[in-house]
């Protein structure tokens, strides 16, 4: 773990040492390195037998922590935002009303078309280990060098976008706390899991605290907890994201403005934020980025701190 953020340090870093050059292709570097991690994941999950025999198992699993996490984050938003609600001065009630009741099919076809490559890389990465086409010892042990990169770009992303970085200084108190309202509905829904799952509370709390995060998560996991918790996680984070987009328009309409951004996790900064941008409107833009970097800053600690228990 701790490799993992002095590699997101470094890059953030060197990031800011080139912020004047903009480094327009970290975007497109960081997703083909998202792929090339998910598709050697996929590799050594098609390779396990364990996991493919008990692949139906695992993605019920997966389903519940991915949409009980969710759901959790989009309660505790929901509160926060009555909380700012009647703190605010008196304001119209079209103020506070969604941008619009649907999001535009071009902002909802970019979104989904991002997570179905994602699953795109995964799924021919399970077949190539599960056929042999790729034998999963090639890759053993691989995903954790391709995570040191992956961090050390999205690291350097960050490091260099000053603009965004000034803005966030700029976000009131009360949406300040919408990370931490993310977190922890993250918690309650992934322990609620627990209850019904056969699965240990830490490794609930691992697995959800993901937030959206595949990678990284599902990276730190397997390599702490095991492979088919791995697994768990991967499509647990991948349905959020994916439930992120669809459900937006329904949070925002019957679980305030913050509901779509808190729903997206680690995703509100990047893949989620067009649909979260045309649900909430653009003065939520700033809201979205400053929450999906805080969230992101915290999952190493987070969810290496589950798997240690």
């Amino acid at each position: 773990m701790s490799v993992v953020i002095l590699m997101m340090l470094a890059g953030g870093v060197v990031g800011f040492l080139f912020r004047r050059r903009r480094l327009r292709f970290l975007s497109a570097w960081i997703m083909a390195l998202i792929w090339l991690l998910l598709f050697a994941m996929g590799v050594e999950i098609g390779g396990n037998r364990m996991i493919v025999d008990n692949f139906a198992s695992l993605g019920l699993e997966a389903a519940a922590l991915g949409v009980l996490s969710t759901l959790g984050s989009v309660l505790l938003a929901l509160l926060l935002w009555r909380c700012i609600r009647k703190k605010s001065a008196p304001e119209s009630h079209e103020s506070y009303a969604c941008a619009t009741d649907e999001t535009s099919s071009d902002s909802l076809w970019k979104s989904l078309k991002s997570c179905l490559y994602i699953v795109l890389a995964f799924v021919v990465g399970l077949l190539a280990g599960l056929l042999n086409v790729l034998p999963s010892e090639w890759f053993a042990g691989t995903s954790i060098y391709i995570l040191y990169v992956l961090m050390f770009s999205v690291g350097a992303s960050i490091g260099c976008d000053t603009v965004t970085l000034n803005n966030i200084g700029h976000i009131s108190p009360g949406l300040a706390l919408l990370p931490l309202m993310t977190i922890l509905g993250t918690w309650l829904g992934s322990l609620l899991c627990s209850a019904f799952l056969d699965r240990s509370p830490a490794d609930c709390l691992a697995v959800g605290s993901g937030m959206g995060y595949y990678s990284l998560s599902s990276v730190l996991i397997t390599e702490a907890r095991g492979a088919d918790l791995g697994a768990v996680a991967l499509l647990s984070n991948v349905i959020r994201e994916i439930l992120a987009i669809l459900a937006a328009p329904l949070f925002c309409r019957f679980f305030g403005r913050l509901a779509p951004i808190s729903a997206g996790g680690c995703t509100t900064a990047d893949t989620t934020l067009p649909v979260i941008t045309r649900v909430c409107g653009r003065d939520f833009v700033v809201v979205a980025v400053y929450h999906g970097v805080v969230v992101d800053l915290t999952i190493p600690f987070i969810v290496s701190f589950f798997c240690s228990l």
